[in-house]
């Protein structure tokens, strides 16, 4: 089981150098030409019981941007506000992710990325630096917030690179 330290340096890891804004751009586009031509029966497979299927990553990915937006609001009105965690596997039940339309949990996600990245272009170097302190990860500034959300980007692009090729592989046996 990986440790929420082990985490988080595996999602910095994956930014190689690059600017997580960029990356964050960049991610709607990456998942739609990803998604694009994938049948449904492909996108609600699970890889495994327990893995979630491409429809249920971004319907994720959604509900996540969805938190990233409130939480970098909270801690932009009130550095120093406690980050509450959330159960992503509590969520995706709740919020049926895996009956959930994929191209609407697209929309969705790329419509709050948007207005995110519109809110981040704003910001001041001493906004930047505000904080709010997680209920698992301590401090984390708006810079650190940005950064893990790029390389959570990532991190989900790979999974669905990964499901989709070997559901394609099935499908062709």
């Amino acid at each position: 089981m990986e440790t929420t330290d082990e985490y988080k340096q595996r999602l910095l890891s994956y930014l190689a150098g690059h600017d997580p804004l960029d990356l964050q751009a960049a991610m709607p586009a990456k998942l739609a030409a990803l998604l694009h031509g994938v049948s449904h029966d492909l996108l609600i497979r699970r890889p495994s019981p327990k893995k979630w299927s491409v429809a249920e990553i971004v319907a994720h990915l959604a509900d996540d941007e969805l938190v990233g937006a409130y939480r970098i609001r909270m801690i932009l009105s009130a550095p120093g506000t406690p980050i509450q965690a959330f159960d992503q596997d509590a969520w995706a039940a709740l919020g049926t992710y895996v009956e959930r339309d994929t191209h609407q949990s697209l929309a969705q996600f790329r419509m709050l990325r948007e207005m995110n990245l519109a809110l981040f272009a704003t910001l001041n170097a001493a906004q930047w630096q505000q904080y709010g302190v997680h209920a698992e990860r301590g401090i984390e500034t708006i810079a650190d917030i940005a950064t893990l959300y790029a390389g959570h980007d990532i991190n989900h692009l790979k999974q669905i690179e990964a499901i989709i090729p070997k559901a394609q592989r099935r499908d062709d046996e």
